[in-house]
């Protein structure tokens, strides 16, 4: 599979590195065209992809994301409808602007669709929502998820779960970031050192993540199997909930969904 990329910055960067750390895709299998920023070729010095200038080459690749800031997607995209092959599907990976209006931009006969990963596709455990087109064929459904795939989880998801989706699985590892950083601070408060603690916070947030994935259990049944009547746990649970933690939790994703309005 040969894949084309707009873009090196944070996801476009991210994405190309999942790809090549997973030996799937081969550096020379990836094609790159970056911006103003040079970021791309300074990501060429460590990952020996192709990097062009010409919109014109994409025409050799089998499938092209356009990992691009959202003011300049729709200007890609009517640059690529006068160099590009109409069989080559069209992936953006920005939540900015809606499917539909990048179909209508390049027309029916260009297949186009809409993917949503977020930063830990670098390490291929990410999770990419996705969005398809009526003109996307299935052999064309299959390409695009097992190029996905490869980064992490996939899930098909419809136009108007796009920005939810996206500030969940997008905005949420920040968050996560925030909290486990503030429990390393913690940590360190009550003496031990940071190296050790944030290995300590890093290892104990995958494995409860994984426990409430491959159980299946509910968040709430899982916690409470942790807190006995009268117990530590249990006391630091009222801390957050005195202190706010969930409404700060469900507000920081509420306030990310009014800005889409």
């Amino acid at each position: 599979m040969k894949i084309g990329i707009f873009g090196a910055g944070h996801m476009g960067s991210a994405m190309i590195k999942g790809w090549v750390q997973s030996n799937e895709i081969k550096p020379e299998d990836i094609l790159v065209k970056g911006g103003r920023s040079n970021t791309a070729a300074k990501l060429q010095k460590t990952i020996p992809f192709k990097l062009t200038d010409s919109v014109a080459d994409f025409n050799q690749v089998d499938i092209i994301f356009l990992a691009v800031k959202t003011p300049i997607i729709l200007p890609v995209i009517h640059e690529l409808k006068n160099f590009l092959k109409s069989s080559i599907p069209i992936v953006s990976v920005s939540a900015g602007v809606p499917v539909s209006e990048m179909q209508v931009a390049l027309g029916e006969e260009y297949p186009v669709a809409q993917a949503i990963p977020n930063t830990p596709v670098q390490i291929n455990q990410g999770i990419t929502g996705i969005v398809y087109t009526d003109s996307i064929t299935d052999a064309q459904k299959e390409m695009i998820h097992q190029s996905l795939a490869i980064l992490g989880m996939v899930k098909e998801i419809t136009a108007d779960n796009i920005n939810i989706f996206g500030t969940l699985a997008g905005c949420g590892p920040a968050f996560v970031d925030v909290f486990m950083e503030a429990l390393g601070d913690a940590a360190v408060l009550h003496g031990m050192n940071r190296e050790l603690a944030y290995e300590v916070v890093a290892n104990m947030v995958s494995g409860a993540a994984n426990l409430l994935s491959e159980s299946k259990k509910h968040p709430g049944e899982l916690k409470d199997g942790v807190t006995s009547p009268g117990g530590t746990t249990i006391k630091g649970v009222v801390a957050l909930e005195k202190n706010g933690f969930r409404y700060a939790t469900i507000s920081s994703i509420d306030s990310i969904m009014d800005s889409y309005k």
